[in-house]
């Protein structure tokens, strides 16, 4: 019994780890807050900067337990990921977006609710929130990359499409593998990681409220 109990919880873990680290004290930047000035530089903090940033890593797990409750799931994530790349781009052409990270930690809470609640949303809605969250987490995901040259900022690119891609889809393929409901009726154990990112959000937009006020 422990080892059929042990991974089917290790998607919560994952999720609880991540609310349980978040502090204001954590970078968002692998890099020290420089602008990557090569390709590997570019490369590492494209990787490391959705994982190290607490809330872009919330909103992935949390976008991987929503994919994985719709039998054509696994398309869900290109969503994100053309829309995260959409709103690099904004930001690099100094498109101004107001309250970004208020809306980042938002996008966190709603996902999490998505993944949390019993019925499924439909595919159409799930498609329009990774898109608009996905834009959202890319607009502030591109501060990093603010005046670096064209090539770390392809290799930045590369490793943000590259890490979110992984960290979706494996989430999502976990989640199939390790629970035994129906992809419509998704399993406690998933639930309760689906509130993890849901108060991982929360917190987030708590302190966000308080830095602006």
């Amino acid at each position: 019994m422990t080892a059929r109990f042990l991974p089917k919880t290790s998607l919560l873990a994952l999720a609880l780890a991540a609310t349980l680290a978040a502090t204001p004290a954590l970078a968002h930047h692998p890099m020290g807050g420089m602008t990557p000035a090569t390709f590997m530089q570019g490369l590492l903090s494209g990787l490391g900067h959705p994982v190290i940033g607490l809330d872009h890593l919330a909103a992935l797990i949390g976008v991987g337990l929503v994919s994985s409750r719709f039998a054509r799931g696994l398309a869900l994530p290109a969503f994100w990921l053309v829309a995260m790349a959409a709103g690099v781009g904004l930001h690099l052409a100094s498109a101004d977006l107001l309250h970004a990270e208020l809306l980042v930690a938002l996008s966190v809470v709603i996902i999490g609710i998505a993944a949390t609640v019993r019925t499924t949303l439909p595919y159409a809605a799930i498609a329009a929130l990774f898109a608009i969250g996905g834009a959202v987490h890319g607009y502030a995901l591109g501060e990093s990359i603010v005046g670096a040259e064209s090539t770390p900022l392809v290799a930045y690119l590369i490793g943000l499409v590259v890490v979110q891609t992984a960290l979706t889809i494996g989430i999502a393929f976990a989640a199939r593998r390790f629970t035994k409901a129906s992809l419509q009726a998704p399993s406690p154990q998933l639930r309760l990681a689906g509130l993890a990112v849901t108060v991982m959000g929360a917190a987030t937009l708590a302190l966000a409220f308080s830095a602006s006020a």
